[in-house]
């Protein structure tokens, strides 16, 4: 799996951690500690993947960010983490869009399945994108 992961918490010492470990493991990994910082990525990076969202953050909270991601790159996955677990928030992130939830702190198996399981299904959201655009264009060529 060669995916592309942004990852993003306001804790620097988890995300220096899980971007050590998940870089170990084969992945891209880039960070960022806010919001904001990783609407900037996004916009940059053209090639993301999966961004692993932390939940209670200062300024912008994860949620709010979610909504940005799915609004401008919808087919971009999102993998929330959160230590405040609560059903009104994995609720509100499922709603607008989040893959999957998981807890922190949380297992380095368990992060890299949600991961792996939410880059196919861009990648084959890709795909299937890819098809339509050539079967259109090979319908075109018809006429």
């Amino acid at each position: 799996m060669n995916a592309n992961i942004l990852l993003v918490d306001d804790e620097q010492g988890f995300v220096d951690t899980m971007a050590k470990r998940l870089g170990k493991r084969g992945l891209e990994v880039r960070t960022t500690y806010s919001g904001a910082e990783a609407l900037k990525v996004l916009e940059d990076w053209k090639h993301v993947d999966v961004v692993v969202l932390d939940v209670k953050m200062p300024g912008m909270d994860g949620i709010e960010v979610l909504k940005q991601i799915k609004s401008s790159w919808p087919l971009v996955e999102v993998v929330m983490l959160t230590g405040h677990a609560t059903v009104e928030s994995a609720i509100d992130g499922m709603k607008n869009g989040a893959f999957d939830y998981l807890l922190k702190p949380c297992e380095i198996d368990a992060l890299m399945a949600k991961i792996r399981d939410a880059y196919e299904k861009k990648s084959f959201h890709e795909e299937k994108i890819l098809e339509a655009r050539a079967q259109h264009i090979a319908s075109r060529m018809g006429d």
